[in-house]
């Protein structure tokens, strides 16, 4: 198939800002990767976003927008068309996209009852900029029986096979660390498997907003003044959530701060930091074999006490394997950590044109293989 230049938007769960990734690709082997932006979110509007989280609580069916969620909704879109002609100004006569990758901000899912909500106009982006969106691209999966979630694991498996050869060691583990922590874990045969693995960055942001008054903890430097209550990791790692056969996927609010609150601010971010990193090593009693390698990315890379107790974690689980088991960066293996959901996006867009596969039964339960998205067109 012809190449095709892509961008993808995601606006994660951390609900900082709008990550921009362009690729140009087959939607198959061929991956080659272009420039990223990043667009904050201001302050105001990362409220109204946490206020549209409470509204989505009242949701009963997908169009549902109760509360202000109709208003955010357009709000968020153009959010989304202004974060493009700025990505355009500065890199549109090079990587002009065919077509762009739209996920939206999730503001409620709840795969039980096959219910995941994206919020973000696919129809009036199109019309904005220009150039034909694809979007709406979990619900498809949801009607054929999976989680809607998580959607990377494809394009995971096509950066695997371009790592540098001392990185392609199978079984190997891609972790993102977002709001929300979740794995691709790629065998040595057979197909990949992938799910939410638990809490990522979002508790860790609740808790230092309300706490020290800040978005999030640059660096660990509130972490670092603090000390792991275990206590408060048991009671996290005793959530049913944890006891739950793979594949699953996570509502934001699924977890909550309870179980750190009387803490110090910086035994409250450090503890956090130590739930996410054994959260994700929780996995591998899901797995048929641990990874020797995991590749993290994600905002929670840049958080060194999430990555050094992976690494201790690691060390640990390589004293009964008869080969180590190694984390490392996204950066150290070549890859964009900041850009790597984006950049899914934006091979799921052209995926989706072509009619390939989004999502398997190993990544999302679902029946079989399915495509998806809804194509928008430019007027």
């Amino acid at each position: 198939m012809a190449l095709m230049t892509a961008l993808g938007l995601m606006s994660g769960t951390s609900m900082d800002g709008i990550d921009i990734a362009a690729i140009r690709t087959d939607g198959e082997g061929h991956v080659e990767r272009g420039p990223f932006l990043f667009v904050p979110y201001d302050a105001a509007f990362r409220s109204r976003l946490e206020q549209g989280l409470d509204d989505a609580r009242q949701i009963r069916e997908r169009r549902d927008r109760p509360g202000i969620l109709a208003e955010l909704e357009r709000e968020l879109t153009e959010w989304h068309a202004e974060a493009v002609r700025r990505f355009l100004e500065e890199h549109g006569e090079a990587w002009r996209p065919d077509v762009i990758g739209f996920h939206g901000q999730t503001v409620l899912h709840r795969p039980q009852e096959a219910l995941t909500v994206q919020i973000g106009d696919g129809e009036a982006l199109a019309r904005a900029i220009g150039i034909r969106v694809v979007y709406d691209m979990r619900a498809e999966d949801m009607r054929q029986g999976g989680q809607g979630a998580p959607l990377v694991p494809v394009y995971h498996a096509a950066l695997a096979a371009s790592l540098p050869e001392q990185y392609r060691r199978l079984p190997l583990c891609f972790v993102n660390i977002g709001g929300i922590s979740n794995i691709t874990y790629i065998p040595a045969e057979g197909d990949p498997v992938a799910f939410d693995t638990g809490p990522g960055n979002a508790l860790i942001d609740q808790w230092v907003a309300e706490t020290a008054g800040v978005s999030f903890d640059e660096g660990g430097r509130i972490a670092a003044e603090g000390k792991v209550v275990r206590p408060a990791v048991e009671d996290y790692l005793a959530h049913p959530f944890f006891m739950r056969a793979a594949p699953k996927s996570l509502d934001r609010r699924d977890f909550d701060l309870g179980p750190v609150r009387g803490l110090s601010a910086a035994d409250g971010a450090r503890t956090l930091a130590a739930v996410t990193a054994e959260a994700i090593f929780k996995a591998v009693e899901l797995l048929e074999e641990a990874p020797r390698l995991w590749i993290v990315c994600g905002g929670g890379r840049k958080n060194p006490f999430i990555i050094s107790d992976m690494k201790l974690l690691a060390e640990s689980l390589s004293a009964g394997l008869e080969s180590v088991s190694e984390v490392v960066t996204a950066d150290d293996v070549g890859v964009d950590g900041d850009a790597m959901e984006a950049e899914a996006w934006a091979y799921l867009a052209v995926r989706s044109l072509v009619g390939l596969p989004l999502t398997f039964p190993t990544t999302t339960g679902c029946r079989e293989a399915a495509s998806g998205g809804v194509v928008a067109e430019p007027a």
